[in-house]
């Protein structure tokens, strides 16, 4: 889809504020895809020559909704190109290890001085400063410091990683599109900008909140995983096997709604009561014997839409064929691929989500870098 055929798109609630996004792999291209979903004239600036991981971009959902340029950072009409786009930008976000944009001559200090109001977005696992800010890392490593991984286990079984949607894009990408409209909001009022330090560590610290809360309290044995309410201990907070190799996700924690999935499983009070936690592990035993009895969807038919917070567990290919995620059109099929639709949603200013732009040449034209300009860049090798 083209820049100008975009435009006839809803504007979402972010149109009108323009992002630069520099490079990175993972979460910094997830939060400039939030970004560009909710309406913001997002740039992507990709290093010349790096190809990133193995994965083609028009495959990549992260990639949408803007469009991309090939920039040789360590040239100085690069530099300088990147300098101008700075001056029309109201925020940058980068992915790099700390020191690097220094050390490309387009720090926080250079940026602000050309720009005074921008919001420097920086995204890292480690952070701006402390011990291991410049040691690799990928989210598997930062969620276990941060003490989330370590807590997500059953009693006598190893940490299972969730994917990374904790560390890169919980507690990284969502907090970096967070603090960076923090900071554009803060910088209309002031006039002046800031540095954003997005670390996935401090993110998911700050995911873990309610644990740490309920640990204090001595509601929750944070030495004890795999045995406390919301980490598997409960047996109505768990997952089940169904007689077809599906399974069932039960999380019937208010005593109405686990009253009432009991009495669809054909058990009663004097059977399983609810908050025996000496006898949590017998009762996983007798609700995994019941959901063994029927399949998957004959569960699904019985419980979800009954009063008792137990559903189907679906796999991502299975995900927007689900009645409830068809109706509310959650998932949208974009240039082939199968993705979510953008979110939250917004009743008078929707965003949404939208084709790469390929036409890249357009897009820096209406960032001020006129025709002219992009052909001495590229015959410069300034750009691609």
């Amino acid at each position: 889809m083209s820049a100008e055929s975009q435009t006839d798109a809803p504007r979402g609630p972010l149109h009108g504020v323009r992002i630069l996004e520099v490079g990175g792999i993972g979460p910094n291209p997830f939060a400039g895809m939030l970004l560009a979903d909710m309406g913001a004239d997002v740039l992507r600036l990709d290093r010349l020559g790096d190809t990133g991981l193995a994965f083609p971009p028009e495959f990549d959902p992260t990639k949408r909704g803007r469009a991309a340029v090939a920039v040789n950072l360590r040239s100085d009409e690069g530099k300088a190109m990147v300098l101008d786009l700075i001056g029309e930008a109201d925020a940058l976000i980068e992915g790099y290890r700390p020191g690097v944009m220094e050390r490309l001559g387009l720090g926080p200090d250079v940026a602000l001085e050309r720009n005074p109001r921008l919001v420097f977005g920086r995204m890292t696992g480690w952070g701006q400063d402390g011990p291991m800010a410049p040691v690799a890392g990928h989210d598997i490593n930062y969620i276990s410091v941060a003490g989330a991984l370590g807590a997500m286990r059953r009693t006598g079984e190893a940490p299972l990683a969730p994917m990374n949607l904790v560390g890169d894009y919980g507690g990284g990408a969502m907090f970096l599109a967070f603090g960076v409209l923090c900071g554009i909001i803060e910088a209309r009022t002031s006039g002046q900008g800031q540095v954003v330090d997005a670390a996935m560590v401090d993110g998911t610290a700050v995911l873990t909140s309610l644990m740490l809360g309920l640990s204090a309290s001595g509601a929750w044995a944070a030495d004890k995983p795999g045995t406390n309410l919301l980490d598997s201990g409960a047996h109505f907070y768990e997952t089940y096997a169904t007689s077809d190799g599906g399974y069932i996700a039960c999380g019937a924690i208010e005593p109405q709604f686990y009253a009432k999935l009991i009495e669809l499983m054909g058990l009663t009070h004097e059977e399983v009561p609810q908050f025996e936690t000496a006898r949590w592990p017998e009762f996983k035993l007798r609700f995994a014997e019941v959901f063994a009895t029927k399949t998957r969807q004959e569960w699904a038919d019985i419980l979800e839409h009954e009063e008792t917070c137990a559903t189907a567990v679906l796999t991502l290919a299975e995900a927007a064929s689900h009645p409830h995620m068809a109706a509310r059109g959650s998932f949208v099929e974009l240039d082939g691929v199968v993705q979510a639709q953008a979110a939250p949603r917004f009743s008078r200013t929707p965003g949404a989500a939208r084709s790469r732009i390929t036409e890249s040449g357009a897009v820096l034209s209406a960032w001020g870098v006129d025709d002219d300009a992009q052909a001495r860049l590229r015959d410069a090798g300034a750009i691609g």
